[in-house]
Order: C-alpha cells, then sequence, then structure tokens
C-alpha cells in the first residue's frame, strides 16, 4: 500500500511539473513571438538604435492593432520595463523610463519621441531642433533710430534689369502724429531720374511690396549704388525727407538664382551744403587690446572733378602717419568719376596704444586719368592735437575715448598738400 501511494505521488509530481514547464514555455514563446512580431513601415525611416522590451502585454495588443487598421497611425514602442535606468540613444538624447504609462515625464532630459497613451513615436520630429535662428530684426533698434527699411534685389543676366522690390518701412520717425509714406528709389550716380512708389497713409509702418527695373549692364552694375529716400507728404501737401538708406552693389554677388532681402536703418541727410572741394564721410575705430586702428571709408559728396580729360576713376587712399613719418597706405576701389561716389569699404591698421599720440591719418580724394598723372581732388587729416583742430581732433578724441565703437563724421576736404 505505501508503494502504492509513493508511486502515485510521483506520478502526480511528474505531470504537475511537466504541466509547469509547458505553461512556462508557452508565455515564453508568446513574449518571444510578440517581441518580433510589427508591422513594417510604408516608408521606413531612420531611427535612433534604442532597445525596447515589451512590458504590458494588454498595451502593445492594442497598439498593434491600431497599426494594423490604419497606416496613418505611427508606428509605436510601449514604455520600457518599471525599474530600468533611462536608455541612451545614440544621438545623446534620453527616454524617460515610465513606472506608471500615466506619468507625466519630468523635467529634466527628453527624446524627441513624444509619449502617446503610455508608449512612444518612432521617427517623429522635435520641432525645436529645426527652428531657424529668430529674426530681431523687427523688434531690435537701437537708441536714436529714425526707422528701417527692407528691399529685394536681383540682376537678370541676359535682359541686363536690376530687379528691385521694396517691402516695407518700420518705426518712422515723423514730425507729425499722422504719416503719409512714399518712397524715391535712385540708382545713382544719375541723380537726376528715380522711381517712386504709392503714398501710404495714416501709418509709421508702411507695407510697400512694390517692383521696380532699373536697366543696367553687367559691366556697369557692380559700380552703381542703390539710394532710398523716405519721405513724409503733410496735410499742405509738403514733402519732408524723414530719412535715407544707401546701398552700394559691389559688394553683392547679384545672379538670378540669388534673390537678397536686406535691411537697412535710415540715416539722416546731411543738410549742410558741400564745402568748396567737397566732403568725405568715414567711420574711426580702435581697439586698445588688439592695438588696431579701424577706417570704413563710406562716401564723398560735392567733388570738384577735372573736366580737361575724362575721368577713370575716383579713389580714396588712406595713409598711417606716424611723426608725419609715412607708415602704410591703403587704397579703395576707383569709381567711375561722379562727385558723389560711394565705397563702404574697411581697412584696418596696426597700431600700438603707445603710438596714437603721435599717429595721424590722412585720407586723399584723387581722380585717375588715362595716360596723365593721378589728380588730388582733396584732403583730410584726423589725429592728436599735435597735427589737428577743429572737428578733426574731435573725431580723434571721440575715437580713443570710445574704444571698439565706431565713430561716423563727415569732414570737409581741402586742397593743401
Amino acid at each position: 500500500t505505501e508503494q502504492a501511494v509513493a508511486v502515485a505521488g510521483g506520478i502526480i509530481g511528474g505531470i504537475l511539473l511537466f504541466v509547469l514547464l509547458g505553461v512556462t514555455a508557452y508565455l515564453l514563446w508568446k513574449k518571444i513571438c510578440h517581441l518580433f512580431s510589427y508591422e513594417k513601415l510604408i516608408n521606413p525611416v531612420e531611427t535612433t538604435k534604442a532597445n525596447a522590451i515589451f512590458h504590458d502585454e494588454a498595451n502593445s495588443e492594442i497598439q498593434l492593432k491600431s497599426t494594423s487598421r490604419s497606416r496613418s497611425v505611427p508606428f509605436i514602442i510601449p514604455p520600457t520595463l518599471h525599474g530600468r535606468d533611462w536608455i541612451h540613444l545614440t544621438n545623446e538624447e534620453q527616454v524617460q523610463d515610465d513606472s506608471d504609462p500615466c506619468m507625466t515625464p519630468q523635467s529634466g532630459p527628453r527624446s524627441s519621441f513624444h509619449s502617446l497613451a503610455g508608449a512612444y513615436v518612432v521617427g517623429t520630429i522635435n520641432p525645436d531642433l529645426y527652428k531657424f535662428p529668430e529674426d530681431k530684426s523687427e523688434t531690435d533698434f537701437p537708441d536714436g533710430n529714425i526707422g528701417r527699411l527692407w528691399f529685394s534685389i536681383e540682376y537678370e543676366q541676359e535682359s541686363e534689369r536690376l530687379l528691385v522690390s521694396l517691402i516695407k518701412v518700420r518705426k518712422l520717425q515723423p514730425p507729425a502724429d499722422s504719416c503719409s509714406t512714399f518712397v524715391k528709389i535712385y540708382l545713382l550716380p544719375d541723380e537726376r531720374s528715380y522711381l517712386q512708389t504709392k503714398t501710404k497713409r495714416k501709418t509709421r509702418n508702411p507695407q510697400f511690396d512694390e517692383n521696380f527695373v532699373f536697366q543696367v549692364s553687367s559691366k556697369m552694375l557692380l559700380q552703381r549704388t542703390l539710394k532710398f529716400l523716405v519721405y513724409h507728404v503733410d496735410k499742405q501737401k509738403k514733402h519732408h525727407l524723414l530719412g535715407q538708406v544707401i546701398f552700394p552693389l559691389k559688394n553683392e554677388a547679384l545672379t538670378e538664382d540669388n534673390k537678397l532681402v536686406i535691411w537697412r536703418d535710415l540715416e539722416k541727410e546731411n543738410l549742410e551744403p558741400p564745402s568748396e572741394h567737397g566732403d568725405i564721410q568715414f567711420s574711426l575705430s580702435y581697439n586698445d587690446y588688439l592695438g588696431r586702428l579701424t577706417v570704413v571709408v563710406l562716401r564723398a559728396r560735392g567733388l570738384k572733378l577735372q573736366e580737361e580729360s575724362p575721368a577713370v576713376g575716383v579713389y580714396v587712399k588712406v595713409s598711417l602717419m606716424n611723426h608725419n613719418k609715412f607708415i602704410k597706405s591703403k587704397k579703395t576701389a576707383a569709381l567711375l568719376g561722379t562727385p558723389n561716389p560711394v565705397y563702404n569699404e574697411t581697412f584696418s591698421f596696426k597700431a600700438d596704444q603707445a603710438e596714437m599720440d603721435t599717429a595721424s591719418l590722412s585720407l586723399s580724394v584723387l581722380q585717375s586719368n588715362k595716360g596723365e598723372k593721378t589728380l588730388l581732388l582733396g584732403r583730410v587729416v584726423v589725429g592728436p592735437f599735435m597735427y589737428t583742430r577743429g572737428k578733426e581732433l574731435e573725431h580723434w578724441n571721440e575715437m580713443i575715448s570710445k574704444p571698439k565703437e565706431l565713430v561716423k563724421r563727415w569732414h570737409a576736404l581741402c586742397h593743401s598738400i
């Protein structure tokens, strides 16, 4: 009898062990099937290589069914197992360990995967990674700003046409509360003809969106300069100049496939009459740390060109002197004989701080002629008290007192050497 009971107990124990092994094997097989069973996307995209482990069997079945029903639903990966650490992705992002599928992600490392019903979507885009730099051109206005103008330029090689689009003007400072604005556009050196926009009434931020065409050959294009004059019309129909923009074309790569959108701050026009030999405008800056003196030759006006011979070009020669001894000189490009050339060229000179009390700058406006000697149209010297007085001395001292800042001024030319 005892032997029979022992045999029966062994048989029952063996059967239970066999059943337990079978159930365990079935569960493992089912998990493996779920791990490798998914629907391939129509247009697969490259994703980061992250190991995903199924945690909730019911959630996975729901997500797989929803994927099979509609191809518009993105393929997703369930959350990671409870207790696991952050999963490090190849792009140095991390996926949160969700012990609770409904838990709101805390602040801290986040991936570009968005949480969806306790799961993470594969292949979505994080918009923050693709934001363009914020355009501050309509928000950041310096002190004393009198307005800002936007325009675009494009050049058609075959038809030799310069296409100019005047887009808008912002933050105008009219003499009255209401502002009626129009803009005249010149292609210098021709100051006799211009194109004009329509008048925008009762706004300090006019939107124009008007297109204009200038006929100019490709050989002459880079020697031309765009000039925008912004006017206000009062109730008596009088025109008041609010500001201007001068834009040389020589530094721009103008092609049919390269439409440039540009903005510039308005400048006040110099209303003083030109001096006897003309005037020149330039900026000075001194970096005492680098020992560098910078000169920006901007433009000249009212030059008295020599008429006895045709002008090949007008250029400015900038010379650094020390104790009236020549150190170094640099030249701008030569522009065709115009009494109002625009340069916008920058030059730098090495000058130690100890030399600034004995150094000076000489700017000479010269006219070159074919087969003849170069003619001096005018000259100005800026420097310390040793060499200069008046506006030239004030300009130099302001430059020294405002290191690393560009100080801009007009100066009258004289003809003495």
